[in-house]
Order: C-alpha cells, then sequence, then structure tokens
C-alpha cells in the first residue's frame, strides 16, 4: 500500500523541500525524490484544491492528468483557461495578492521576470530530470535554481527543398551554397532578416558556430550576466555577415523579411532556408518537398540555435507547494501527459522517449526528428532579465553589417553600447 502523507505533514514536508530547494549544496528529501526501488509516497489531497492557469489549446491535456490526480489523491483542480499572451502579467500581478494560481503554463524566457517579482518558487524535479533534455531542464534553470517542469522545445532549422538539391544533409555553410547554386535555384540560400529591422534570433545558429553566445552559461546552465559577443569570435562572426551581405556574397539581404523569405522558398526560388516549425505551412504552401536538417555551421564550432521552451511553474504564493510538486513530477511527468500535451499543441516533446516516439514516427510527423535533432545542440532562449536590453542593439547591429556598414566597428560599437546599457539597467 502507498502511504499517503495527510496537509499537516505536507505543510511541513512544503517548509523541507523548499528549504532545500533555497541551497544547490543541500539535496532535497522531498517524496520525489525517493530512491527508484521504493514507490514515492502519494499526497493525501482531501480538502486541497489546486488551481492551474492554461490556454485553451493545453486544457484537455492538462484535465486529463487532472481528473487522474483527483481519482488518486483526493485533490480537486480547478482549470482555469486563459489566454496565453495574457498569462505572464497576470500571473505577476495576481500572485502577490493571494488571487494567482498554485500552478500556471508558461515559457522559459518569462523565468527571469518571475523570479525578481517574487511570484515563482523553485521545483524539485531531480527524480525525473533526466527523463527530459538537457537543454529543456537548463531553460528553466536560474542561478542554479530550477523553477519549472519543461514540456516542450521549439527551434529553427535547415529546411531544404529535396525538388532541388536531393535528400542528403550538408555539412557546413560553405557546402550548403555550393548544393544551393548547382540546383540551379535563383537563390542557393534565403533567411529573414526581419528587412531592415535585423534578426539575431533566426541569424543565431550561424553566430553559435564562431563561439559568440550572446551571453555565457555556467556549470548549472543558468545564464550569467557575461556577454559573450565581444572577443576576436564575435568579430569573425560580423565579418561573416559582411563578407556576405551587400557589399560581399549578396547571401544576405535587408530585403528580406519573414512574408517575402517563405514565399521565395515556397516558389522554388530557393534551395535552403532557416527557419522554425511555425513557418512549415508557409513554406509547403505551394507544394515543395522539404527536409529539415540540424543547422549547418559557417564557424569551426556547433550550430546552436536558440532553443524555447514551454513547461509549469509553481506561485511562490502557493499554499499547496508540495501537493503542486507532485502533480508536475508524478503526474505531468509521465510519457502518457506529454503526450497528450504533444497532441494538443505539437511542438517537439521534451520528454527524450516521447520526443523518440513522435520523431520516429515519420508517416504522421515528417519533421520532428530535423527539428529535434536542431534543438538537442541548441541553447536555452536566456530567460535571464538583462536578454530585454539586448534585442534592440544586437539587431540592428547585424542589419546595419549585412547593409554594408564596417563589421568590426559596428560589431565593437554594439557591444560597447549594450555594456553600457546593462550597467545602466
Amino acid at each position: 500500500m502507498i502511504k499517503k502523507i495527510g496537509i499537516g505533514a505536507a505543510v511541513v514536508a512544503v517548509a523541507g523541500l523548499l528549504a532545500a530547494c533555497s541551497s544547490s549544496d543541500t539535496p532535497s528529501t522531498s517524496p520525489s525524490t525517493t530512491p527508484s526501488d521504493t514507490a514515492p509516497a502519494a499526497i493525501d489531497g482531501t480538502g486541497v484544491t489546486l488551481t492551474i492557469w492554461v490556454d485553451e489549446n493545453r486544457q484537455p491535456a492538462v484535465q486529463a492528468a487532472a481528473t487522474t490526480f483527483e481519482s488518486e489523491t483526493g485533490a480537486k483542480v480547478d482549470l482555469v483557461v486563459k489566454n496565453f499572451n495574457d498569462i505572464r502579467a497576470d500571473f505577476i500581478a495576481q500572485v502577490p495578492t493571494g488571487e494567482g494560481p498554485d500552478l500556471t503554463i508558461g515559457a522559459n524566457d518569462w523565468l527571469g521576470a518571475l523570479v525578481v517579482a517574487g511570484v515563482v518558487a523553485p521545483v524539485d524535479i531531480s527524480s525525473v530530470a533526466d527523463q527530459f533534455e538537457k537543454v529543456a531542464t537548463d531553460a528553466f534553470t536560474y542561478n542554479g535554481q530550477t523553477y519549472g517542469l519543461p514540456y516542450a522545445t521549439e527551434a529553427v532549422a535547415l529546411i531544404a527543398n529535396t525538388k532541388l538539391v536531393g535528400d542528403t544533409a550538408p555539412t557546413s555553410w560553405d557546402d550548403m551554397i555550393a548544393k544551393g547554386k548547382a540546383s540551379g535555384a535563383k537563390l542557393p540560400f534565403v533567411i529573414n532578416t526581419n528587412g531592415a529591422t535585423g534578426d539575431g534570433y533566426t541569424m543565431y545558429p550561424f553566430q553559435t558556430s564562431f563561439g559568440a553566445p550572446v551571453f555565457k552559461q555556467d556549470d548549472s546552465g543558468s545564464y550569467t550576466k557575461d556577454v559573450g559577443m565581444a572577443g576576436p569570435e564575435g568579430t569573425a562572426f560580423a565579418k561573416w555577415l559582411g563578407a556576405n551581405g551587400k557589399k560581399g556574397t549578396g547571401i544576405l539581404s535587408t530585403d528580406i523579411d519573414y512574408a517575402t523569405n517563405n514565399s521565395l522558398f515556397a516558389e522554388g526560388k530557393a534551395a535552403y532556408t532557416v527557419a522554425g516549425p511555425w513557418a512549415i505551412a508557409d513554406l509547403t504552401a505551394k507544394g515543395v518537398p522539404i527536409a529539415v536538417y540540424p543547422n549547418v555551421p559557417a564557424g569551426t564550432a556547433t550550430a546552436a540555435p536558440f532553443v524555447g521552451v514551454q513547461g509549469f511553474y509553481v506561485s511562490a504564493q502557493s499554499k499547496n507547494a508540495l501537493i503542486a510538486n507532485a502533480f508536475l513530477t508524478q503526474y505531468m511527468a509521465t510519457p502518457e501527459a506529454q503526450m497528450a500535451l504533444f497532441k494538443a499543441d505539437p511542438r517537439i516533446p521534451a520528454m527524450i522517449s516521447v520526443e523518440d516516439q513522435v520523431a520516429s514516427d515519420t508517416a504522421n510527423y515528417p519533421y520532428t526528428a530535423g527539428f529535434a535533432a536542431a534543438a538537442k545542440v541548441g541553447s536555452p532562449l536566456p530567460n535571464i532579465p538583462e536578454m530585454g536590453s539586448v534585442w534592440d542593439l544586437w539587431n540592428a547591429a547585424e542589419s546595419k553589417i549585412i547593409n554594408g556598414a564596417d563589421p568590426e566597428a559596428t560589431w565593437t560599437k554594439m557591444n560597447a553600447d549594450l555594456t553600457a546599457a546593462l550597467a545602466a539597467a
């Protein structure tokens, strides 16, 4: 028989759980870290109601897990359906008043703002962490602490028109461009630069292949405030942008925005592009056959795209923190729940076994394996508040260089301006 923990004991256990989570040196003693040869303690949730915020798409998948949770624990689950775009602001506003939920669905790049606002609590997912892609768990790590359970990832990847270039993946930028030119396509490669605004997000795999991340990460996977774009690696990337921009090969162009990029590829005028799964419908709208591959490097390092991760957070004001953690680790961190989430919102599953299952089902999900391979070597979309100071300066510098500005001087000024902005923040 599985032992149940009563509510009084749960209050004590919550204090222990949060104390354990507050120090990276202290091992957690929560039920979720029970050794694998011992069944985890069930929760007696009689009289407890967990309030969970979800969006309309994912409500049915969470409801399925919630129904089982209710029947096995005696707790009640109140699912509140909200517009996803409203959740972050509402969570920050309502948690301090005691009106927020116990749990909410959310994106990893919200994390820094949530921590600074004091509205999110550390969670202990140590018993299940190895079942998820490391990039996904790193995405919910901040200053060495884990604040969420991931369930899905997404990243840009290399998309090929297989009618033009066949079904063999290129190995590098030079290889890709050579294959694209040999195909006879009007353009060997096209990429969204967001017009004259710049799009560092989509261009990021090429930047990281020069060893120039936006911010450096520590051993825990947490982002530091140390900018990684300065120095010779960043300068090399900037020079590559210039060499392939208006005054160079012309392959990169500030004339290309998102819609133009997708249209050129869909019309068979470009052999390759870099895009995310959200663009597949547009890219294939006119019947172009495609293959999805990991991003190719322009430098000598791995082409690591940004990886956005979706998951679940626990409120810092939840009076049911232990039960909320049990819901995540024992009911949402299961292949059944993770597959239900995938079917409700078909991003790449963060749970490795579910990711592998979906990726192998090429009849139903022909592009998942390629996007999964791209994300597997990626870096989490930065979750620190400092990232807000980066986008405009970074995007603008890339756009200027592509359009003909001096690469080294422009990149150096961008880094200096960014350093000043971060110091003033």
